[in-house]
């Protein structure tokens, strides 16, 4: 069962610049007639703070290193969001693993660059479907709607080249930012 199904938590926010973590109510808690959250900013300096998730753990005030750490995970995307079953996955211990993580990431994504690449498009109705029934998390991934119309392999083809360039993007901002 999930643990953050029952109740509302207070989210968990970050402040880079000071150091601290604070949790904040959820703006339906305080506002039933509200829309959207408003960002949330650090009480002390008034700059945004960074949403890391309800199984955040703080580290010490001045364990700058680990801060930094911390910083270099938000900044490529990754967070201790999860639904409270079992944690917020895996979560790279350094600056190294960080990047090995996200090669790793990657490189499942050329895979399914290749089949892209090399599948045959159904021509009929009753090859989409036996497509589907093999292919199906392929094509699922891709369009949100493969078992009613054939997904072309060029849509598939951009689809990856995409997810390759932000993941590249990413290995980039954390090999450039500061050692």
């Amino acid at each position: 069962m999930c643990r953050y199904a029952m109740m509302v938590y207070k989210g968990h926010y970050a402040c880079f610049n000071c150091q601290k973590t604070f949790k904040r109510r959820v703006l339906k808690d305080v506002d039933r007639d509200a829309i959207s959250s408003v960002e949330a900013k650090c009480p002390e300096c008034g700059n945004l703070m960074a949403n890391m998730g309800l199984d955040f753990e703080s580290p010490a005030k001045n364990d700058h290193k680990k801060w930094a750490h911390i910083k270099d995970l938000y900044t490529v995307g990754i967070t201790f969001h999860s639904c409270g079953c079992s944690g917020p996955g895996y979560i790279p211990q350094d600056r190294k693993a960080i990047i090995t993580y996200l090669e790793k990431i990657r490189s499942e994504y050329m895979h399914s660059l290749v089949f892209w690449r090399y599948r045959i498009e159904p021509e009929n109705k009753k090859e989409r479907e036996l497509e589907y029934q093999r292919n199906g998390s392929e094509l699922w991934t891709v369009s949100r709607t493969a078992f009613k119309q054939t997904v072309s392999n060029q849509e598939g083809i951009n689809y990856w080249i995409d997810k390759i360039k932000e993941v590249e993007e990413r290995i980039n901002i954390i090999r450039n930012s500061n050692i």
